[in-house]
């Protein structure tokens, strides 16, 4: 057990003897023969955005607030235990069921304002344009749905597309400055994705202010004017901070979550899994999305237990509602021909894979000089016209060209498509005679989306990449599958299709799947993810027997994007804003120590025991904002004062009588002291500090650092203090290699 106490004298291994005494009395029996729960029930700690958590703090803390009420035998602390349990698991149900809802009727909002910039439905202005032609046979004309030529009664060509084209590009100017006004007016961490601050969260970084009700509303609202736009960005990476924000403001009901950190990055780890499976339709994918992007399932069976209830009750809260009709949680089904594939395929297949890694790398460089341009140029005074310009050129282009003019998730549905005799022709795609025009109008298409997304993808609006990175991929594996396909039927005897059926009328190449695996390899190759984003693409297409060729696709993805750049989009943007996040990834120190990394003793800012007075203290925290200070004796290490335990024992102790007082932090005193000159500050120091020898490989340091949540290792030989590492030194080790660390970093 370990306790926190601003009286306690836990702070340094000279001083058991009291510590021993204060634990007796802790658990001392009150008169009603209970344990007394004299322990803490709040953090002593107030972190401040910008800081980090301290984890060992927070999870002693819950510990002893676990052992003080299963230590007392009543009727009273049982139900306290079984109150704490039901609040967790109401905050999870409730942030499932939240999620799943707002993720629902967002998706209504974005296709009726996105139809809106068509046309209108004459049985109800708030009919979109599914809702206004259901019911209808396939193939049969919708006379419901009008266009704007149409409701405007315009007869003339030329007048119908100049009326059309600018009511297109006006709604989308309009949804899209609205948005960009109403976040940089309210809510300005509302904008971009919101993953890269919430995986920094959950790694312990405190930025309440980027999870406030103003955010929640801004973002939902916001992101669905933006999408709406047609802007080149989607939902689904803003829909995990639109979670948590739900569980943030449900923990603030609750205690044991208000005042205990570590806690509420649980509950928020939970309702990350629940937005990616409302993003996608995907609650498994959501589950192992937090385990391998976010890193927070790792060593605690009992956050992927609730992340996985947050997501299943996510996705029926969404199925029940049924936003798309269909009355299924599948978002992109795709209708192959067969269960089965060919040993040719692997070919188009890794080629695709290759395009996917060397595109996502290209996307990722793009949209960081595009991000350094912004920040350095006069954009960054003007981020309401960037996006009103942005959105009128991408309307405007995106009009012209029949793939880019629907919006991203109606394209991605009818590319996963395969041909169809009663489904209909999507703008030509299965004619064959128009085989060369289809597929170039889709390479110009992926090669507009891309350059879009690498501009957009940053502005002053809600944004997720994860829609457009799809978009891209399935065009150009829509190509390449339907270029694969051609190649088969003309030359059907040639050696590398002999495993194809001997009838022509029976397909053999399925284009539309193709498109599926295009989009995983793209998505792979900009975020890197590998197990969780096979799993959401199988979930989000039903393609289950194709799971083989998506890993295919994705591994090769991964491999060429990992030798043309290390990091994905999200770590890119860490590293940017320069968030302490330290990334589970496999550190090669080359043969170094923690001596080549470490700050050496002369360059630390350390308290001298015997020399430093409280006054000397309160200018030392004024000066620096460190987490702590290392105190020594000469060059002996005593231990190690937390900022927090020093202002909370300053704010206590100073004044005109105590301000010249001696500090001491150990029991054995200064030579030339008396007592009434010396003030004890032990109780500052932490409770347990960790030591290593500066020789000791820096993999090891950074692999201690990233398993056991430290805020800092001190170095030492013999006693003697040589040098301490930080958190914010190994993540800048972890980043030393991306050359615009910092770059857009606020601090």
């Amino acid at each position: 057990m370990s306790g926190h106490r601003p009286e306690s004298s836990w702070g340094s291994w000279n001083s058991r003897e009291p510590t021993t005494v204060r634990e007796e009395e802790a658990f001392e029996l009150g008169e009603n023969g209970n344990l007394q729960d004299n322990l803490p029930k709040k953090s002593a700690m107030k972190y401040r955005d910008g800081s980090s958590i301290d984890w060992l703090h927070e999870e002693a803390l819950e510990r002893e607030r676990d052992y003080v009420k299963k230590s007392q035998k009543s009727i009273r602390s049982l139900l306290s235990i079984w109150a704490d349990s039901v609040r967790v698991w109401l905050v999870v149900a409730t942030t499932g069921f939240g999620i799943g809802v707002a993720g629902a009727w967002l998706d209504v909002l974005v296709k009726w304002l996105g139809d809106l910039r068509e046309g209108r439905c004459q049985e109800g202005f708030f009919y979109n344009q599914v809702t206004c032609c259901s019911g209808l046979d396939p193939g049969e004309f919708c006379t419901d749905w009008q266009t704007w030529s149409e409701y405007f009664n315009v007869r003339r060509i030329f007048a119908q597309s100049l009326l059309q084209s600018s009511i297109y590009v006006t709604l989308a100017v309009v949804f899209a400055s609205s948005a960009a006004l109403l976040v940089n007016t309210y809510a300005p961490y509302a904008f971009h994705t919101g993953i890269p601050e919430i995986k920094a969260i959950l790694g312990g970084y405190v930025f309440d202010a980027f999870l406030t009700p103003w955010t929640l509303l801004i973002k939902a609202f916001g992101l669905a004017l933006a999408v709406a736009s047609g802007l080149s960005l989607g939902k689904e990476g803003p829909l995990v901070h639109v979670a948590c924000c739900m569980a943030y403001m449900l923990s603030r009901f609750f205690d044991q979550f208000k005042h205990n950190e570590a806690q509420k990055r649980k509950i928020l780890a939970a309702a990350a899994a629940a937005g990616v499976s409302v993003a996608f339709g995907s609650p498994l994918g959501g589950v192992i999305f937090c385990l391998e992007e976010l890193d927070t399932f790792a060593l605690e069976s009992d956050v992927m237990w609730r992340g996985f209830v947050a997501s299943a009750i996510a996705a029926v809260s969404l199925q029940y509602i049924d936003p798309f009709g269909t009355s299924k949680l599948v978002l992109f089904q795709v209708t192959s021909g067969g269960d089965t594939w060919r040993a040719f395929e692997l070919i188009p297949w890794l080629s695709l894979g290759v395009i996917g890694g060397v595109l996502g790398s290209l996307l990722i460089k793009l949209n960081v000089e595009i991000a350094l341009y912004r920040k350095s140029s006069v954009l960054n005074e003007y981020p309401i016209l960037e996006v009103a310009t942005v959105s009128a050129i991408t309307a405007a282009i995106a009009y012209l060209v029949v793939f880019t003019r629907v919006q991203s998730s109606e394209l991605v549905a009818n590319l996963f498509q395969e041909c169809d005799p009663a489904r209909g022709d999507y703008h030509g795609l299965c004619n064959p005679t128009a085989m060369w025009e289809n597929v170039f109008l889709l390479l110009i298409s992926a090669a507009i989306k891309l350059a879009l997304t690498a501009w957009t993808f940053g502005m002053m609006v809600p944004a997720g990449i994860f829609l457009p990175t799809i978009a891209i991929g399935a065009c150009i594996g829509r190509a390449v599958g339907m270029l694969t396909q051609s190649m088969q039927t003309t030359y059907p005897k040639a050696w590398l299709f002999l495993s194809c059926p001997p009838d022509p009328i029976v397909r053999c190449v399925s284009p539309g799947f193709y498109s599926v695996i295009g989009a995983s390899a793209m998505l792979g190759g900009v975020t890197r993810m590998t197990v969780s984003l096979v799993v959401i693409l199988f979930e989000l297409t039903g393609a289950l027997s194709h799971v083989l060729p998506i890993m295919v696709g994705v591994m090769t993805a991964k491999w060429v994007g990992d030798a043309l750049g290390k990091d994905g989009i999200y770590n890119v943007w860490i590293a940017m804003r320069q968030y302490p996040f330290i990334p589970p990834v496999d550190f090669n120190d080359k043969g170094r120590t923690a001596a080549d990394a470490m700050k050496p003793f002369g360059t630390l800012v350390k308290i001298q025991e015997g020399q430093s007075t409280i006054k000397d203290l309160e200018n030392l925290i004024s000066i620096h904002g460190f987490h702590g200070f290392p105190v020594v004796r000469g060059r002996d290490l005593v231990g190690y004062a937390t900022r927090d335990k020093l202002v909370s024992f300053i704010e206590l102790h100073l004044s005109s009588d105590t301000s010249n007082k001696i500090c001491r932090f150990s029991l054995s005193k200064p030579q030339h002291s008396s007592v009434d000159n010396d003030i004890d500050l032990t109780s500052c120091l932490e409770n347990s500090v960790l030591h290593l020898r500066k020789e000791v490989p820096q993999a090891l340091v950074v692999r201690m650092f990233q398993k056991m949540n430290l805020h800092q290792i001190l170095f030492t030989h013999q006693g003697q203090l040589d040098g301490m590492l930080t958190k914010p030194d190994v993540v800048a080790l972890l980043t030393a290699h991306f050359p615009h660390t910092g770059a857009l970093s606020s601090r």
